[in-house]
């Protein structure tokens, strides 16, 4: 009796801690760690509300960048902080969604590591060609593609990356002939569609607007299922290819450790929630080739997630890529 009692009393103490340190919290300065160099987009954007969520906790908010290894340094960095809010950091889909399958080993689990705060941008690829191909719309470039002699060459920064793995899910879904030329570095890979070494690319939307405008590539389509608000004329590829399931963008959310107290999960969730909802603040995203979300709860991001998983770990099993890095 007495050993069932003493049982029952350290599982209430264990219990009772997750709620003092949610009361008490934040005790020190907050760390958002980034996964990206300073100055990017997205580390332009965390400073912009890590302001604002600093002021609203009462505590500093500090910004981290852990570059490298296809942004899975910093993911791994905020997977082995402690759980008690005060080291939280953002990731995307290419190391929560791929790097599992594409990799033989990882430093961190994306499904048992990290609780998810706030899903607050996705970031879209830009469907882009070659202004001397007389392609001018999606259905055009599906009926050059599969009336091609040859094989179409696009671009991306890697094998694996998503700008790869989109246009490989856009050849599989309408069966076109596509040929991968993999590069070092994203801006490479669009001034060689602009210099006509390739005919193709999905690109990010920030490195490709000034190409856009200046008409050296020609934008044929976003990737996501809206439009995108730096480039309003030019249509979803679902709505262009009248498919409307057809979905192919990274994303930002904020992530805690996986034991952090769900206390402190919902506060920052509720002040993230006020800060993204600010119409500057949307416009500041999507100023920089984002598309501002007002966050679904943290269980709907979490199964957001897993069907980002399974769409593009499918994808490189089919591809014959996993493990192959």
């Amino acid at each position: 009796m007495a050993k069932w009692l003493g049982a029952l009393i350290g599982l209430g103490m264990v219990v009772g801690i997750a709620p003092a340190l949610a009361q008490g919290y934040p005790t020190r300065a907050v760390t958002i760690i980034v996964p990206l160099a300073a100055g990017t987009g997205m580390d332009t954007l965390a400073r912009l509300y890590g302001d604002q969520l600093g002021q609203a906790l009462g505590k500093p908010v500090v910004i981290e960048n852990r570059p490298g290894a296809g942004l899975m340094l910093g993911t791994a960095a905020v997977a082995a902080a402690p759980p008690d809010g005060h080291t939280i950091g953002i990731s995307t889909a290419a190391p929560m969604s791929v790097a599992q399958v594409l990799y033989k080993k990882i430093n961190y689990d994306p499904d048992k590591d990290f609780t998810p705060i706030y899903f607050y941008v996705k970031s879209p690829f830009v469907l882009i060609v070659n202004p001397a191909l007389p392609i001018n719309s999606v259905p055009e470039l599906i009926k050059y593609a599969k009336e091609s002699a040859n094989s179409m060459t696009y671009s991306s920064p890697g094998a694996g990356v998503l700008q790869h793995l989109s246009i490989e899910f856009m050849a599989q879904r309408f069966g076109l002939k596509m040929t991968h030329v993999p590069y070092r570095n994203s801006p490479q890979s669009i001034t060689d569609i602009a210099a006509g070494h390739v005919n193709l690319g999905f690109a990010e939307a920030g490195a490709s607007l000034p190409l856009i405008r200046e008409g050296k590539v020609r934008a044929l389509a976003v990737s996501s299922s809206t439009r995108l608000p730096t480039l309003p004329d030019v249509p979803p590829f679902g709505e262009a290819a009248n498919a409307p399931d057809f979905e192919a963008v990274s994303w930002h959310v904020l992530f805690a450790p996986s034991a952090t107290p769900k206390e402190i999960v919902e506060r920052l969730h509720q002040e993230m929630k006020r800060i993204m909802s600010a119409p500057d603040m949307k416009k500041r995203a999507a100023d920089i080739g984002l598309i501002p979300l007002d966050s679904p709860p943290v269980e709907e991001i979490k199964r957001y997630i897993k069907s980002e998983q399974e769409k593009w770990g499918s994808l490189v099993k089919k591809l014959g890529l996993e493990g192959t890095e």
